[in-house]
């Protein structure tokens, strides 16, 4: 996601309303966090420099970090608790990785109020009590520089379990889980909530379609599919036209998709259909945290039934491929040449 597509007056990141304290000192904002730690032994009450963690017998660790900034990532006045923690949890996922622990470095444009605190600690109590994750440690800094959130993820899986991005196979179908698209609806009914493209849809689609770029929830239950069933995975962040050919870059292979097996929402399809948005920009949209896999063929029964099981949506969309192209192609075997791909920082 770029500045531009977060710009707006909203606010500031923690604004001081009437009667609303300023906190002073670390200490004060430590206060809040310590009980995002649940008592975890290895936190230490959050007084200490270093988190100590004692993996179990036969398993590993699966670290990740990634940061929301203000301005590009998020809203500005906008507080993303939830969503900072959610996006670091799909990347543990997509490896087969179960959310463990977490570190969080907060850097902040100005003393925070302790309403700020409040939401900011009841977003990230939310997203450990659906993610099943503790606070561990991390840093609160003062910066020049906008509102930014920073987790390091720490999944735990059994050891020489983690599933790469690397290691597809020529054969293995590409599989997506739940629905592509939804986020980057959501992004764009929120630029543009006072234009005609608000009211093509019913206020249930509208309202799903904006949670789904708000308030990503990535399904736990998909690490045990990773292990069981994905010969590779990543998550799907920037786009699945961009995901999946990191993926296949990185397998050195390439992959055959039919653009019309992707799947969508309601909510998408409807949008879609009445605003004229094509699958195209749904599946260079981001922000999805689905998870994109390459299946064996052998196990794709199992895979449905299993994720059927756990109410988890999977679709087969194409194969994996010799080579390093991959190919987008209509419900007529035409291939579909891409304007873009996804979002790139840089």
């Amino acid at each position: 996601m770029s500045p531009d597509e977060t710009s707006g007056n909203r606010g500031t990141a923690s604004p001081a309303a009437s009667g609303d304290e300023r906190l002073h000192g670390e200490a004060a904002i430590i206060a809040f966090l310590v009980p995002l730690t649940a008592g975890d032994a290895g936190a230490a009450g959050l007084a200490d420099d270093c988190a100590v963690l004692t993996p179990e017998p036969g398993t590993e660790l699966a670290l990740t970090t990634d940061s929301l900034i203000e301005g590009v990532h998020f809203f500005p006045g906008e507080v993303p608790s939830f969503k900072a923690l959610a996006v670091n949890v799909s990347d543990l996922l997509a490896s087969g990785a179960t959310p463990y622990r977490y570190l969080l470095n907060l850097a902040l444009p100005e003393p925070p109020t302790t309403s700020f605190m409040r939401q900011f600690t009841a977003g990230l109590a939310a997203a450990q009590a659906e993610f099943g994750c503790c606070l561990v440690g991390g840093d609160t800094d003062r910066t020049p520089g906008p509102f930014t959130i920073t987790i390091t993820a720490i999944g735990k899986l059994p050891a020489g379990k983690a599933v790469r991005r690397s290691t597809a196979r020529a054969g293995d179908l590409v599989v997506v889980t739940g629905t592509i698209g939804d986020a980057g609806l959501g992004l764009l009914l929120r630029r543009e909530l006072s234009r005609s493209l608000a009211t093509r849809l019913t206020e249930e689609h509208r309202s799903f379609l904006v949670a789904r770029h708000q308030r990503p929830c990535p399904n736990v239950a998909t690490a045990e599919l990773v292990r069981r069933y994905a010969s590779a995975a990543m998550d799907i962040s920037d786009g699945l036209a961009k995901d999946l050919r990191r993926l296949a870059r990185a397998s050195g292979v390439g992959a055959d998709v039919d653009m019309s097996r992707v799947p969508l929402s309601a909510a998408a399809a409807s949008f879609c259909a009445d605003a004229g948005v094509s699958r195209q920009r749904l599946i260079t949209a981001g922000e999805d945290y689905e998870l994109a896999m390459a299946v064996p063929p052998e196990r794709w029964l199992a895979l449905q039934s299993s994720a059927g099981g756990l109410g988890i949506a999977v679709t087969a969309i194409g194969t994996i491929t010799q080579g390093s192209e991959v190919v987008w192609r209509d419900a007529e075997g035409r291939r579909l040449p891409l304007d873009s791909e996804g979002w790139d920082h840089f």
